[in-house]
């Protein structure tokens, strides 16, 4: 999945002034928003999430998922080759 945050989004004026930068929140739903895509339901666990480098308004961002079993998905994004976010999503372990 491939998206782009606006740089007239209205989420960026206040997050940074001066400086916006894309809020890790938008990149964490761009990810549950590629999970969704799959047909999976949604993860009920963010087990880890790591911001790197920031996303600036504009900025094209692909999401890559990655299954860890019937209980965990791993993601990343990028922005030209450099990764702006990693992480891993849950689920309840199947009984």
């Amino acid at each position: 999945m491939i998206f782009r945050v606006p740089p007239d989004h209205p989420a960026l004026p206040g997050h940074f002034p001066g400086r916006p930068i894309v809020p890790g929140v938008m990149l964490l739903d761009a990810v549950l928003r590629a999970v969704a895509d799959t047909g999976r339901t949604a993860p009920t666990r963010l087990l880890r999430a790591k911001f790197p480098a920031p996303v600036l308004p504009g900025q094209e961002v692909e999401v890559t998922l990655d299954p860890r079993g019937p209980d965990r998905l791993a993601f990343t994004c990028r922005c030209a080759g450099t990764t702006v976010l990693l992480g891993e999503l849950g689920w309840p372990t199947p009984p």
